[in-house]
């Protein structure tokens, strides 16, 4: 029987562990991003079946003495789930793709490898070494603490290079919203007019009204965003503030907004948003794509992502990420009376609105 050090050194050693995965797991994310710069998944893509290290060598054309590095790498990210492990025989084995993996494709639909590219700029990584400096400031954000800027948006709106990789991020996350319309095609059914509140480039807009060409949608923001884009017959974008006013119309959209708000602008916005719809009675609606944090009922793993998620929207923008109790406070404040919630968009929601 063990004694009670022996069971002391264990708890020891696992807390060590369980300490040490954590501190390490900033290499997790670099990972993958060295991946994406190596182009590892276009190449077993290309390649068309699981690939060997010595072909995915040659295929990169790294120096030799980098070989094992590679291999090692490739380890790290099989482990991860990245990629799969294909026995060949007792003595080789090749790499294939896996469901996340793909996701990395370049000039795939479902790429999302830009928003890998957002996450991982090293001047707002870097911001994170402030935090402790930040909780004790007046500043609302770590950006403002570690770069001195007004915040987030004026720094991406003052790198030009920034600004193209959000706005890439911003339309390859969109394309979840062609496979969630699948389920989800009522939501958008019988409305003769939408805006889209914050709908960037239109790529979400595009999605939508390819499904719903008799559907009028006015695409809102800042006239910088918009400023040189094009629509179409049932497509135009409209340069605006959604703190001062929106279009009217029979719904409104809010994808992936109000997380990146305090309560207090949250709450003006839906103001806005349902004066906007006010005319349409019964008709009119708001419809949210947002996380909700459910711990009681999501996956361990579900929940992580989504308190991550929090996490970078409170120190980054003054945001938050909310469970359906901070939602229906929200709602009531700004004077909606009803909503419903489906758990369409994997660890986002579809939240429908109602005055």
């Amino acid at each position: 029987m063990a004694s009670m050090n022996e069971h002391k050194a264990i708890e020891l050693f696992q807390a060590q562990a369980q300490l040490y995965r954590v501190m390490y797991s900033f290499l997790n994310p670099m990972s993958i991003k060295w991946a994406i710069d190596l182009g590892i998944a276009d190449i077993i893509h290309n390649h068309g079946k699981s690939i060997t290290v010595s072909e995915l060598l040659l295929a990169l054309k790294v120096p030799q003495t980098k070989a094992t590095r590679v291999q090692r790498l490739m380890r790290l990210l099989a482990h991860n789930g990245f990629f799969a492990i294909i026995k060949i025989d007792d003595n080789n084995e090749a790499y294939a793709l896996t469901p996340v993996s793909q996701l990395l494709l370049s000039g795939s639909e479902y790429c999302l490898s830009s928003m890998v590219e957002l996450l991982y700029n090293p001047t707002l990584v870097g911001s994170y070494h402030h935090l402790g400096k930040w909780t004790f400031g007046e500043e609302h954000t770590i950006v403002e603490t570690a770069l001195g800027s007004a915040g987030y948006w004026d720094f991406i709106h003052q790198n030009p290079t920034h600004l193209k990789t959000f706005n890439e991020a911003m339309e390859s996350d969109s394309h979840v919203v062609r496979l969630a319309l699948r389920d989800c095609k009522s939501v958008f059914e019988g409305l003769d007019s939408i805006v889209d509140v914050g709908g960037g480039t239109g790529n979400t807009a595009k999605i939508i009204c390819e499904a719903f060409p008799k559907l009028k949608y006015i695409v809102l923001d800042l006239p910088q965003v918009v400023s040189g884009l094009t629509g179409s017959n049932n497509l135009s974008f409209v340069g605006g503030n959604m703190f001062k006013s929106i279009p009217q119309a029979d719904a409104i959209l809010l994808k992936w907004v109000l997380h990146n708000w305090s309560d207090d602008d949250c709450i003006k916005i839906l103001k806005n948003c349902k004066d906007a719809i006010s005319g349409k009675g019964k008709r009119g609606k708001v419809i949210i794509i947002d996380i909700v944090i459910n711990e009681k009922q999501d996956e361990h793993e579900m929940t992580e992502v989504k308190l991550l998620l929090d996490i970078v929207m409170m120190t980054s923008l003054n945001g938050k990420e909310r469970d359906e109790h901070d939602w229906k406070r929200l709602f009531m404040e700004a004077g909606f009376k009803h909503h419903k919630i489906f758990p369409t968009f994997g660890f986002r929601s579809l939240i429908e609105l109602y005055p």
